[in-house]
């Protein structure tokens, strides 16, 4: 499709890793996105796409129905991710680009969300499978923030 060679294509590519290698946080997120993306569980969408999908939700009569499913996948992702910290899992969350996280301190939280649309559920999805993964959380929420406390881990 881009017309070139396919050693040219390699070359690009590794030219890409390499450059988005260089600080921490992209090296994480590049391993975090292949693992995602490699085992076909998951999708790459377009945010527009996305804040579709949420105002959509939000104006449905469905809407309840929506979030009580969703709370049956997060139990599924619970124990999937059972064995994963709270904050593996936020840095997960962000680099599906839910948010940006920022650690205010040990095991307290802010998530600057990129739109309000996705508030409800970013709130939802994050307390419930942190809950049930076993670690007491409080979120509460700003204008366009959520601040997360997880108040106790059980192991």
């Amino acid at each position: 499709e881009m017309g070139v060679s396919y050693s040219s294509l390699v070359r690009m590519a590794l030219r890409s890793f390499s450059q988005n290698k260089r600080t921490a946080e992209s090296h994480e997120n590049i391993n975090i996105w292949s693992n995602l993306l490699s085992k076909g569980e998951h999708i790459i969408l377009d945010i527009d796409h996305w804040f579709l999908i949420l105002k959509y939700i939000e104006s449905s009569s469905k809407k309840e129905t929506f979030y009580n499913e969703g709370k049956k996948v997060s139990q599924s992702h619970a124990g999937q991710l059972a064995k994963v910290t709270p904050e593996e899992y936020l840095k997960r969350l962000e680099a599906c680009n839910f948010y940006k996280l920022n650690k205010d301190s040990e095991g307290e939280y802010t998530l600057v969300l990129n739109s309000n649309l996705s508030k409800r559920f970013v709130k939802e999805l994050l307390s419930e499978t942190l809950t049930e993964m076993g670690h007491n959380v409080d979120v509460k929420e700003d204008i366009a923030k959520l601040r997360v406390r997880i108040i106790k881990s059980n192991p």
